[in-house]
């Protein structure tokens, strides 16, 4: 009888770790759930800080007019007392040329905040205050970096 219930036991355990193991996400870190690595080129990509409720969405533009794709958007964040909590965040624009920022703290150290956009010599800058515009939406023009306009 012993040796039953320890077989049953056995059993049990062994279930109760196949459940766990499905239980598990789908996906791998850095992935998406349909297994690419990047998302689709007309999903607008959304980069999450988790630091508040403010949100920015950005369409970056080239010279010409026409949206970037690919183009990286950087932007460094000093939040609460003082300043002493620190985000920095980074993404990608869609084959429109869009991207967006959710989670972003109401208020912050020293605004406004500046989201710097760059591709290959083209760079832009946008002008962002979540004390004024909680909720915004700003374009970038970018062109040639002056660095590149010296030589």
């Amino acid at each position: 009888m012993n040796r039953m219930l320890r077989g049953v036991g056995c059993i049990l355990i062994a279930a109760s770790f196949v459940c766990v193991a499905q239980q598990q996400p789908s996906h791998v870190a850095g992935t998406t759930r349909s297994g690419s690595a990047f998302p689709l080129p007309d999903q607008v990509p959304v980069m999450d800080g988790g630091a508040g409720p403010c949100s920015l969405d950005l369409t970056v533009t080239g010279a010409d007019g026409k949206p970037v794709y690919a183009a990286t958007v950087k932007v460094h964040i000093a939040y609460g007392f003082a300043g002493a909590r620190r985000l920095d965040l980074q993404a990608g624009t869609n084959s429109d040329g869009k991207v967006k920022f959710t989670g972003l703290p109401a208020r912050v150290h020293r605004p406004p905040l500046e989201f710097q956009a760059s591709k290959g010599d083209l760079a832009g800058i946008a002008i962002y205050d979540p004390t004024t515009e909680c909720e915004a939406k700003h374009g970038i023009a970018m062109s040639a970096s002056k660095a590149e306009d010296k030589h």
